[in-house]
């Protein structure tokens, strides 16, 4: 089955939801998958949109569980549940149905806390909160144009599949709303100080002679799934599904209860102290381009497909610009020592890497450049030692090379312990995070609080 491919907007949201809807594309069914809806649904409850509970042509079926004052029925759980097959691009197996479903009521209960306290909110703060059929709309169109389909078609391919227009629109409602309040109500109280920032540099720095692993990561929390042994058994079918050719991805962003859920599980660059002891001998032992088995944890279990790595060492990045007089290997003692003195009277017209190349430029005989960012080792050694001990914003005196005589300007100087994260996307992935932990809270107290009932499901779909 091929992937899905998952609404722009809904991608960067960094809250990493229960089911991060994908637009479907045309695939085919195992013989295996759950059959198309044969039964009925129960009436629209009073306190969700009306297309939360099924199709309105269909008699009320059996109720699976109680939230609140709302119910989850069995039709639900066999919408939701082939939703999640198509757009984690998996083909279900009879033993894999049941996990399907448990993970489709979790999310089916997630929803309908979160829109009975966004109701609730509504009602307190007297504003809109709930996102309007034309955001939902909105959400769709961008959804079909990912796909190269009109917005009929999308749904015409769900359809197809067994999925109600309701289904997917319930969904995206609960979504979009869910992800408006989170970063509306607390996005701008989260707040990352430059002592956190240095704080993820200097731990970088520390751990810059480790080797690095470029990763992707499925994580199955032992407390959600029920246990550790429904957590492994859930990672087991999850890794059948990827041998089969599921996409890593599509699955991370269904079923993984990492942060990394909203980026198809890409952690980027780490190294393995950022993971708990387990995962880390695992690393040791695996190659490039190869899915470890489900890793069990304190906590949970993991998968991680390990798409590189490096070995361990800092190396040093240097910003350099350059100005040079061209002499041959063969210029005579007197040429040589013309040219430094010229660089050398050029050097005290300059301050630093500001104006450096326009000044260079207007002297006869200089050539002037940006020599961009590289790493200290592949340099000349002149040029080398002058990178790494001519301060930051300063120039150093002539240096006579095999071609010529150069003045460099050391404009910024770098490790690459932070794998290439600038400030910037050091401040995002620190915003992000907390902003994850503040939903995950939030979810969970909404949890403590409910009165929710489930019964044993039928296995309707």
């Amino acid at each position: 089955m091929r992937a899905l491919i998952l609404s722009a907007r809904v991608c960067a949201a960094p809250l990493a939801a229960a089911a991060l809807l994908w637009a479907p594309a045309f695939a085919q069914t195992s013989p295996d998958a759950p059959a198309a809806d044969q039964g009925p649904v129960a009436a629209p409850s009073a306190h969700l949109p009306p297309e939360a509970n099924g199709d309105s042509d269909i008699l009320a079926e059996g109720v699976i569980a109680h939230v609140n004052d709302d119910v989850i029925t069995n039709y639900d759980i066999g919408q939701r549940t082939r939703l999640l097959a198509i757009t984690a691009g998996i083909q279900p197996t009879r033993n894999d149905i049941a996990e399907l479903q448990s993970y489709a009521l979790s999310g089916l209960i997630d929803e309908r806390l979160e829109m009975q306290e966004l109701l609730r909110e509504e009602k307190e703060q007297k504003f809109t909160i709930i996102a309007t059929d034309a955001d939902v709309d909105d959400e769709i169109n961008d959804m079909a144009k990912s796909n190269n389909m009109t917005s009929a078609q999308l749904m015409q391919s769900l359809s197809r599949q067994g999925v109600g227009p309701a289904t997917l629109r319930s969904q995206l409602r609960a979504q979009i709303s869910w992800r408006r309040w989170i970063q509306g109500r607390y996005g701008s109280r989260v707040k990352i100080g430059e002592d956190q920032i240095k704080a993820f540099q200097a731990r970088m720095a520390a751990e810059a002679d480790k080797p690095k692993y470029l990763l992707q990561e499925v994580y199955i929390d032992a407390q959600k799934a029920g246990g550790m042994p429904q957590a492994l058994d859930e990672a087991n079918q999850l890794l059948a599904q990827l041998h089969q050719g599921a996409p890593f991805t599509a699955v991370a962003k269904q079923f993984s209860a990492a942060s990394t859920a909203a980026n198809g599980g890409d952690v980027g660059w780490v190294t393995s102290g950022e993971y708990p002891p387990e995962v880390q001998t695992a690393l040791t032992d695996m190659r490039s381009g190869t899915l470890s088995d489900p890793i069990q944890t304190k906590d949970g279990v993991y998968l991680i497909y390990l798409r590189d790595q490096r070995a361990g060492g800092t190396s040093m990045l240097v910003d350099l610009k350059q100005a040079a007089i061209a002499l041959p290997a063969t210029a005579t003692d007197d040429q040589v020592a013309a040219a430094k003195a010229k660089l050398a009277a050029l050097k005290g017209q300059m301050h630093g890497c500001d104006g450096f190349e326009d000044i260079a430029g207007k002297t006869d005989g200089v050539l002037a450049g940006d020599l961009g960012e590289s790493e200290a080792k592949d340099l000349a050694p002149a040029f080398r030692d002058a990178a790494l001990t001519v301060p930051v914003g300063q120039i150093s005196d002539p240096i006579r090379s095999d071609q010529g005589v150069h003045l460099i300007a050391v404009c910024a100087r770098r490790t690459n312990a932070a794998q290439g994260m600038d400030h910037d996307a050091i401040e995002n992935q620190l915003y992000g995070e907390q902003l994850q932990m503040i939903n995950r809270r939030y979810l969970r107290d909404l949890h403590n609080n409910a009165a929710i009932d489930v019964a044993q499901a039928t296995g309707g779909s």
